[in-house]
């Protein structure tokens, strides 16, 4: 393994939907989510996260130590006790009292060293068998669309039937039976599809140096989660999320000090020598001229201020390598982003 990070970093992501649903809202029937008091979309930090996770999870064959603790249709306990297990020599004392704090600490280390989402974003492993919890270094908020979206909700025709919902039937000779004595057009039914036409989104994220020092996040680590950050969608598709993309460059900021006393330099690199919200305010999208209903990226203008960068953080660009993976290019911005 490679050395634990000693930098802050705070990173910018823009995707854009087109023509699918980026993220339904379970509680208004799947619709894409939406701010209702401006019409911006929203994307869930859980949304993001899973489609690191799965990139992660098919890139690195799902084996320590990059492993996914939360997978699809899994039970997240059996992990945790086997955590416990294995750092305690069969599951700890008595389970009524639960394990002491020493226990908990080697099944949480334990955790940490086994499963790559665990020390990037952290997890609750209290939700049964205990081994404490973790702060992960990586996080990233709701991502918010640049412009006001338009969430469509169309009729499709379902040429087949699932019937019957409410009960189920003995055998497939039953279900053929019901089939055959029904009426033609009894065998068609209507659907609903909710999408946007297009929207183009922003994801501002955070990694720390500190929390990483505690889960064992590496310089490993941080490079495969700029290869997924760029990879997330590629292996993704779906009919309903339609065609998303993540745009370059990822923006990256990474803080690097100013003192001149290596130390004292080193302990501001973790610290950090600029708020998040200048850093993020460094990046403007804007409509082109003329343009007043974005249907593609290239409606709009993606300006770096470089010459507002603060002392002590240097710029970055996670773009396309030459093996097709996404990779950080310091300092030089890509043609496809206006500098000032």
């Amino acid at each position: 393994m490679s050395e634990i990070i000693s930098n802050r970093y705070e990173y910018l992501m823009l995707f854009d939907c087109e023509n699918g649903n980026p993220n339904g809202d379970p509680d208004a029937g799947n619709a894409p989510r939406i701010d209702p008091e401006d019409l911006h979309g929203l994307v869930s930090d859980v949304a993001l996260k899973r489609r690191l996770r799965n990139y992660v999870q098919m890139a690195r064959g799902n084996q320590p130590p990059y492993a996914i603790f939360v997978q699809h249709a899994s039970n997240l306990n059996t992990t945790i006790a086997r955590a416990l297990e294995a750092e305690n020599d069969g599951y700890p004392t008595d389970p009524k009292k639960g394990p002491k704090k020493a226990e908990v600490d080697k099944a949480r280390a334990w955790v940490c060293k086994h499963f790559y989402d665990v020390r990037t974003f952290g997890a609750v492993l209290s939700t049964g068998p205990n081994a404490g919890q973790v702060r992960g270094p990586v996080q990233v908020a709701f991502a918010r669309s640049a412009d006001p979206i338009m969430p469509l909700d169309l009729s499709i025709t379902r040429v087949a039937v699932a019937e019957p919902k409410e009960r189920r039937l003995p055998s497939s000779a039953d279900y053929e039976k019901l089939t055959q004595n029904q009426p033609e057009d009894k065998l068609r039914t209507m659907g609903r599809k909710a999408l946007i036409p297009y929207g183009l989104y922003l994801a501002k994220g955070f990694i720390s140096a500190n929390l990483a020092a505690d889960t064992g996040f590496t310089e490993d680590d941080l490079a495969l989660f700029w290869e997924a950050l760029l990879g997330m969608y590629e292996h993704d598709r779906s009919a309903s999320k339609g065609l998303m993309s993540v745009r370059e460059p990822i923006f990256v900021f990474k803080h690097v000090g100013t003192d001149t006393d290596a130390e004292q330099r080193q302990q501001q690199a973790k610290l950090g020598c600029a708020p998040a919200h200048r850093l993020f305010d460094l990046v403007e999208v804007q409509k082109k001229e003329g343009v007043e209903t974005p249907r593609r990226f290239s409606d709009y203008l993606v300006t770096f201020h470089q010459s507002r960068l603060p002392r002590g953080v240097q710029a970055g660009f996670v773009i396309t390598g030459d093996d097709g993976r996404g990779v950080v290019r310091w300092d030089t911005a890509p043609e496809s982003v206006i500098v000032d």
